[in-house]
């Protein structure tokens, strides 16, 4: 048996009300569009995928004409059609505030010896256009030598990405070329951003990887056992470091 509202949302002080009885020359009709994605949403590129959208439609009519139009449908349908994450979180409780994130990675396998992080506070409305900026250079990061790992985050309105590499020398080309320079140049002229800052870090110590053993579950250091633990098992792969 279907849950009621009730049952599906226990802690809400739920009602239900009749918005009255249609007038004479209401009509109710339930359609299904279907399209496919070619042009991109939300902001995104365009991902080839159909979709279906079920809903329905009150028309109210006047002297043969339609006089108003109240539609219903599913708004997450076409997301989750698209392969879209639907995420529901707060903007912030307390002392902790809420975003989201990307990443791209290489697939390489070594430890960082330099991370380039860039923080910007996005001015009112420039959240999409940063964040088209920062998904550009995310994808033109796999031509630059050296280039390990990059993370976007977005928290509020504070923009952030760090960036792992092999040495320090090889972020010189991001700063040179491609976007990443088109957009700081864009934050230096007062076109994008409120504020913000760029900076190079060195780690002092990336501990070795540890993986766990699938048949004895002991935690091992992969690089020290070649790949094999103490029991004679074989050990899973390690992640890449960023």
């Amino acid at each position: 048996m279907p849950l009621s509202f009730g049952q599906r949302f226990p802690t809400f002080d739920s009602r239900l009300s009749a918005r009255g009885r249609p007038p004479r020359d209401a009509v109710a009709a339930q359609w299904v569009m279907r399209g496919k994605d070619t042009g991109g949403f939300a902001g995104l590129p365009p991902t080839g995928h159909s979709v279906t959208l079920p809903g329905s439609d009150f028309l109210i009519l006047s002297s043969g004409k339609i006089r108003s139009v109240q539609g219903y449908f599913d708004s997450r349908a076409v997301p989750d059609q698209l392969g879209l994450q639907i995420v529901v979180q707060p903007k912030g409780v307390g002392p902790f505030t809420f975003g989201t994130a990307i990443a791209v990675q290489s697939g390489k396998h070594t430890k960082p010896a330099a991370f380039s992080i860039t923080e910007l506070k996005a001015a009112p409305g420039e959240a999409e256009k940063i964040g088209d900026y920062s998904r550009q250079i995310g994808i033109e990061l796999g031509g630059i030598p050296g280039f390990i790992g990059w993370v976007g985050l977005t928290i509020g309105d504070r923009m952030m990405t760090v960036t792992a590499w092999e040495d320090a020398s090889s972020i010189e080309t991001l700063r040179r070329e491609g976007t990443h320079k088109e957009a700081i140049d864009a934050f230096m002229q007062g076109r994008i951003g409120d504020g913000g800052y760029t900076s190079v870090w060195i780690p002092s110590r990336i501990n070795p990887q540890r993986v766990r053993c699938p048949q004895c579950r002991v935690m091992t250091v992969y690089e020290t056992v070649q790949g094999h633990c103490r029991c004679g098992g074989t050990l899973p792969p390690p992640r890449p470091y960023w």
